[in-house]
């Protein structure tokens, strides 16, 4: 490493450190969506692997989802919101729990729009009166 050059990995470090520590502002509300996530796995050949799953917390900037977790989860994957037609969200993965749950969080913020759309759809007793405004 030359002299003024600074080391990329640290400087990456500290760009993901501080996106992610300016998204508390956002508060998980409970929720229950299908959702199925995407992935692709390498063994030789390009493999797009498809996992379905249930959405239980959303917020603009992430979800927590329940699923089987006995498979390696990639740290980037696709979440397709079956019901609310949002497909292929780029996510990256938070953390994975040992009873299942996996923590998540979105590469782009998530718009009103689409998240009234999603709370439209939810099965979760929070959101059964909410309906879907065509005109906006």
């Amino acid at each position: 490493m030359g002299m003024g050059q600074v080391p990329r990995n640290n400087y990456l470090n500290k760009e993901e450190s501080f996106m992610y520590d300016r998204e508390k502002s956002f508060p998980m509300e409970d929720t229950c969506n299908e959702a199925r996530i995407e992935f692709t796995e390498n063994g030789g050949l390009v493999n797009l692997v498809s996992r379905r799953g249930l959405i239980v917390k959303l917020s603009r900037s992430g979800a927590v989802i329940t699923m089987t977790t006995k498979f390696q989860l990639p740290r980037n994957f696709y979440l397709d919101i079956v019901s609310a037609r949002l497909p292929m969200i780029g996510c990256l993965t938070q953390r994975v729990y040992p009873n299942d749950v996996v923590e998540a969080r979105f590469l782009r913020l998530l718009s009103d729009k689409d998240l009234q759309r999603i709370f439209v759809y939810s099965t979760h007793r929070n959101h059964q009166g909410r309906t879907l405004d065509i005109y906006s």
